[in-house]
């Protein structure tokens, strides 16, 4: 169990939760980040009383600073700030709550500074999983994934011998357009995109559970995480989402693992692991429950998911562009710029005109990164 943390990313849906479940555990909570809410991060760092909070804007990281001026917590801005906040002495585990790419540096800075990282930001395994994977063995840093499913798949492998999976289950509730086609998808409109049905989210990742693309990138995070080959994961839709992910051993054995759709369960393991306390969060009542289901995802009308299966599979920066420009491409249907379909064509354009296959530095996934990026906006002038 962890003794101080820091959050990066603390204003988001990830962020407020795992101040939550600090509070709950008595986990202190040492550093805070936040892109440009200064407003929640002010009331956090009040709450809190954190010895450093950064703002990636640097103006609004100015603002900050004002605003904190009666107290002696320290503000820093820009990447300097995130990996600061990152990489504090104090610190012994590091929530990277953040979204997009912008968690890279930051989270590999935790990684040389041999923290346990909190793993909650998608991109970083799905941009550069083998340089993360790789360093993380290297310094000995722990990476526990935050995420609900990859969580499930953790926890279902904990004293597994080597050769002992034959496959993971990678559940999926099927967003909330499930049965519908892809042309009837045309007019969707973000209010709707953005109401899941069994989880409480952000508007992007909202948006990405809608489309599939965030059971794709899921899908190469697990190829990551525990070193397997895209064939040997299997997404299943399970629309009540109870079932978290399940893994199939070699003896035809499945190991599931089970709970409400609450993401504290799996950010307090991250942070107690391998502790278990008890938590704050609701108990499933199997009495209450009617029926679970399973079925294919539907790669024809979202496909989405089918782009990031070929990706996993491309390797290099396929992964990497898909996933700068699909979050482009979904900041301009959030602000009404583009249709939802759009969303995949976009991803997919960029893929087929961009991707190499190099992904042995850094500095050439930021580029491919940007390149997507300017992609995206090029192809809609906006």
């Amino acid at each position: 169990m962890v003794n101080a943390i820091s959050i990066l990313g603390c204003t988001g849906s990830i962020g407020r939760q795992t101040a939550a479940v600090a509070e709950h555990t008595g986990i202190r909570v040492a550093a805070l980040t936040a892109n440009r809410q200064i407003d929640r991060l002010e009331e956090q760092a009040r709450k809190f009383r954190p010895a450093f909070v950064a703002v990636f804007d640097e103006a609004a990281a100015r603002e900050l600073k004002l605003a904190l001026a009666d107290t002696d917590i320290r503000v820093g801005s820009g990447m300097e700030g995130l990996i600061e906040a990152a990489t504090l002495p104090s610190v012994d585990c590091v929530v990277t709550a953040v979204s997009g790419a912008v968690g890279l540096k930051p989270t590999l800075a935790a990684i040389d500074a041999k923290k346990r990282i909190a793993l909650a930001n998608k991109e970083t395994l799905v941009c550069a999983g083998e340089i993360v994977m790789k360093r993380a063995a290297e310094t000995g840093a722990e990476i526990i994934p935050v995420d609900s499913e990859h969580s499930a798949i953790f926890q279902c492998l904990t004293g597994r011998g080597e050769g002992e999976l034959r496959k993971i289950l990678l559940t999926c509730s099927g967003g909330p357009f499930r049965g519908r086609r892809r042309e009837e998808l045309e007019k969707i409109t973000p209010a709707e995109a953005v109401r899941h049905p069994r989880w409480n989210m952000g508007a992007k990742i909202s948006v990405d559970s809608a489309t599939l693309m965030n059971k794709g990138l899921e899908f190469i995070e697990a190829m990551r995480l525990f070193s397997v080959s895209p064939d040997a994961i299997e997404v299943v839709v399970h629309p009540q989402s109870v079932i978290h992910s399940m893994v199939e051993l070699v003896d035809g054995t499945v190991i599931a693992q089970l709970g409400v759709p609450d993401m504290g369960l799996p950010i307090q393991l991250a942070l107690t692991w391998p502790q278990r306390l008890p938590s704050m969060f609701d108990r499933l009542d199997f009495r209450t429950l009617r029926d679970l289901s399973f079925e294919a995802p539907d790669l024809e009308n979202f496909p989405c998911l089918r782009l990031a299966m070929d990706c996993a599979r491309l390797g290099g920066t396929a992964g990497c562009v898909m996933s700068a420009a699909n979050e482009e491409a979904v900041h301009l249907f959030l602000k009404e710029q583009i249709g939802f379909n759009r969303i995949y064509d976009l991803a997919a354009a960029a893929v087929d005109r961009l991707a190499d296959d190099r992904a042995d530095s850094l500095g050439h996934i930021l580029e491919a990164d940007a390149a997507a990026r300017r992609f995206v906006h090029e192809e809609t002038g906006k």
